[in-house]
């Protein structure tokens, strides 16, 4: 029996559990990035084909024709009345624990989430992350990706996933629910609108979703393109080359509006001393702020109302992740049982 006192099996592991892929990093220095889909063998027959009862990430998106497939964050929150969402967002967290090698190891656990999944799922996330776990606190993402970076006051951090976009502001103190605010027109609003802007101008190629958010994860911009962005789609079992340039900028574009109003929104609410401190300091972080040419644009648009500077941080990825674990292995005894 492992003594409660010691430190030799203690493991400090922070998860950054995202609506579309997620990240585990661990105090030992590993890393490691799973998409956020759990399936299950429809049938007998797709169990013995897969050979496993349970199936995660690239695999199970790539196999979710023999699977009954869970995204469970897909809209930032678990479902009412989802129990399998529930289950899968235990079973993720199990996998991502284990692939961090925190397998038979006394684990501190930070988890961010979407802040609209903190406020309405705090409970249920805590006690998935409790059934892994020695100590364990649950943030927001952008809190998380703020606190790795060490940017803790006058910055506005907006983590642009693919199910929302969260924001939050710094000051100094851990935000409370008045600092954060999430949107749902986020990427897979754009794949949305990219797959149903594509059928209507290529009514003849076959598309999909899933080949919509490859398209936007190869090409996605905002703003203007140097190049032009030709593909090639399949139309009656040929591959033809079109031109989808438009489709790409106005796909993208769809979700710089309402960024841009929740960005003066949640400002406009700070102590009017701090505003131009924030406004000179908003970091875009997620998968989605790499959408080329994002920051610049954000800036230019907000040009008419109040200058403001956006920035794209680091390795926006897996900054959600390291900024958990920087935070569970700080975080003083008598905090896990306060966030």
């Amino acid at each position: 029996m492992s003594d409660p006192t010691s430190t030799d099996d203690l493991l400090y592991m922070g998860i950054d559990l995202g609506t579309f892929r997620s990240v585990v990093a661990t105090s030992s220095g590993q890393e490691a990035a799973v998409l956020s889909y759990v399936g299950w063998p429809k049938d007998f027959v797709a169990r013995r084909a897969l050979g496993k009862d349970i199936v995660y990430g690239a695999e199970a998106l790539d196999q979710r024709q023999a699977l009954n497939l869970h995204r469970p964050l897909q809209g930032g929150v678990l479902r009412e009345g989802t129990a399998l969402d529930e289950q899968a967002v235990a079973a993720l967290i199990g996998h991502l624990i284990e692939v961090g090698g925190g397998q038979g190891r006394r684990l501190r656990v930070a988890v961010g989430v979407p802040a609209e999944c903190l406020r309405i799922n705090k409970l249920a996330m805590k006690q998935a992350v409790g059934a892994y776990a020695e100590k364990m606190i649950v943030v927001s993402e952008p809190f998380a990706v703020a606190y790795g970076l060490g940017t803790l006051n006058n910055a506005v951090i907006i983590d642009i996933g693919a199910g929302t976009v969260d924001f939050c502001i710094m000051h100094g103190t851990v935000p409370d629910e008045r600092d954060q605010r999430s949107l749902l027109s986020a990427g897979d609003a754009i794949d949305q609108q990219l797959y149903e802007r594509l059928r209507e101008r290529i009514p003849e190629a076959t598309v999909t979703m899933n080949m919509a958010r490859q398209l936007k994860e190869t090409y996605g911009f905002v703003g203007t393109s140097e190049k032009l962005v030709k593909v090639k789609l399949p139309v009656s079992g040929k591959m033809v080359a079109y031109n989808i340039t438009d489709e790409i900028s106005h796909a993208c574009a769809y979700i710089v509006p309402p960024i841009i109003e929740t960005t003066m929104r949640l400002i406009g609410a700070a102590d009017p001393e701090y505003q131009p401190r924030l406004r000179n300091n908003i970091l875009l972080s997620g998968g989605c702020s790499q959408l080329r040419g994002l920051a610049d644009y954000l800036t230019r648009q907000m040009e008419p109302f109040e200058p403001c500077r956006f920035r794209c941080i680091p390795d926006p990825l897996n900054a959600g992740a390291r900024g958990a674990l920087a935070l569970v292995k700080d975080m003083p005894e008598e905090f896990f049982n306060q966030l």
